[in-house]
């Protein structure tokens, strides 16, 4: 994997998730997200339709981007699967020292309106 593709989302604090409908058309998701070790963590509620489409398709892309999804970077291609529980505990634990109590407070929504959460891992192509 080339530097420069992982390098353009150093400093940043969200990514375009593009993920794809069962006919193809591309959904772009801005996302938190932390790396390690040239894997990229994001987390989303279980049932939310970015999670639906990576199980039908686990090829998407990513870019870095701005809160509002505005591009500040190239598209690179991933694969993405819903981690195990030992990687769910990694990647909220890598994003919970990114976002801090940003994230802590979306943690403890979630938890009071009973919504189930996972993680997801994403791996450049």
């Amino acid at each position: 994997m080339s530097t420069q593709r992982l390098d353009q989302f150093s400093n940043q604090r969200y990514l375009n998730l593009e993920s794809y409908r069962k006919n193809g058309t591309p959904v772009a998701t801005p996302l938190w997200f932390a790396v390690k070790d040239q894997r990229f963590f994001i987390y989303s509620i279980a049932d939310a339709g970015k999670v639906k489409r990576i199980r039908n398709n686990p090829k998407v892309r990513i870019m870095p981007c701005d809160v509002r999804g505005k591009p500040k970077g190239e598209w690179v291609e991933a694969n993405a699967r819903v981690v195990d529980e030992r990687g769910a505990a990694l990647g909220h634990d890598l994003l919970n020292q990114k976002y801090r109590w940003m994230k802590r407070l979306g943690d403890a929504f979630s938890r009071f309106m009973g919504r189930q959460r996972v993680v997801i891992a994403l791996d450049l192509i």
